[in-house]
């Protein structure tokens, strides 16, 4: 497995992390991503260790916690081998302050999920969203005393937009505070925004990208053809987690999978192998969450690293993959003799 920086930190990480949404099931929307127990998560746990990847990505939200509290039983006697990464920020109760980025929420959230975990450390902690509600300094400084105190290592955000993430850097550095060093970000052959505006940034201010979803929201898993029905159990089958994934067209899903399949002959690799191996040459990108419901899933995705796609291929991929990027960055690409994109 190879190992990355994580952005600007001496922190390495391997370059595919081993993602809990599937631990758990709690809910119509984790229940549509799996069920996980904690026989099975050992299991898995322990295929990710044999194969060297020993990061574990998980949030308080997943399952209403049992996404952590499965990844700590997971992990018992042998914290020591692994790296924990989970998340706060969302919904966690009805009360007005079991929501968000405060000095209150973090704090109840970063103890809540250490207890879960059965650990008394998270190696990274993420904001799992932008709280507009919550001063910046507020939510950095909360996270700087949980720094100092020991219970968290590094940390990072998720799902900002590049204002938030700028501001929140610039406060660090304003008051000495730790940077985010993290974006846990959305990026994939079907959605690639992230290159618009966050990877100049994460480029320029050394932040490496954490990739939820690498495969689209489950529409680049080989399952999917134009034509035929939907698997009858993907996750897009419910209403629910369609309306909260990423939007995207099918037929723009469908011009990309056939470009896959094209390389996937020419490789003998799979779909997912392919579409997690062209996101693994992309700029900026430190880590690739996966998921599996089962071994037979895990070891697929694992086959995603130790080989590289030609450059042709890529080029198809890009070529196959490539929207009109959004206002300011189709005008930027007009003064690409002083401007030049990351990619």
């Amino acid at each position: 497995m190879e190992y990355r920086q994580l952005g600007g930190s001496g922190f390495r990480v391997p370059a595919l992390t081993f993602g809990t949404g599937t631990f758990g099931g709690g809910g119509e929307l984790f229940k549509a991503w799996g069920g996980t127990d904690v026989a099975e998560a050992t299991r898995l746990v322990d295929i990710c260790l044999e194969a060297g990847l020993t990061m574990f990505d998980s949030a308080d939200i997943y399952s209403a916690g049992m996404a952590e509290e499965i990844l700590g039983q997971a992990i018992q006697g042998r914290r020591d081998q692994v790296l924990i990464s989970t998340k706060g920020t969302f919904r966690m109760g009805d009360g007005p302050n079991q929501v968000g980025s405060s000095r209150h929420h973090l704090l109840r959230s970063v103890e809540g999920s250490l207890k879960r975990l059965g650990t008394d450390y998270i190696d990274l902690y993420q904001l799992h969203g932008f709280d507009a509600v919550t001063p910046v300094e507020e939510a950095l400084s909360t996270l700087n005393d949980l720094v100092r105190a020991g219970k968290i290592r590094y940390i990072g955000c998720s799902n900002f937009s590049g204002w938030h993430l700028m501001k929140s850097l610039a406060v660090s550095e304003k008051y000495g505070w730790p940077r985010y060093v993290a974006h846990q970000a959305y990026y994939s052959l079907v959605g690639r925004d992230y290159e618009w505006e966050l990877m100049p940034l994460a480029l320029d201010q050394k932040v490496g990208a954490v990739v939820w979803s690498p495969l689209g929201w489950g529409r680049l898993t080989g399952k999917i053809r134009r034509g035929q029905p939907l698997p009858e159990k993907s996750r897009l089958q419910s209403k629910l987690v369609v309306d909260v994934g990423p939007p995207v067209p099918m037929e723009h899903v469908y011009k990309v999978v056939d470009a896959l399949d094209e390389i996937a002959q020419e490789t003998n690799k799979s779909v997912p192998q392919i579409a997690l191996n062209w996101l693994l040459r992309r700029p900026s990108v430190s880590t690739i969450i996966i998921g599996a419901r089962n071994e037979e899933q895990l070891r697929q995705n694992l086959g995603a690293v130790g080989w590289s796609l030609t450059a042709d291929q890529v080029a198809r991929l890009d070529a196959a993959s490539e929207v009109t990027p959004s206002y300011p960055r189709w005008h930027q690409g007009g003064f690409a003799e002083r401007n030049p994109p990351p990619v």
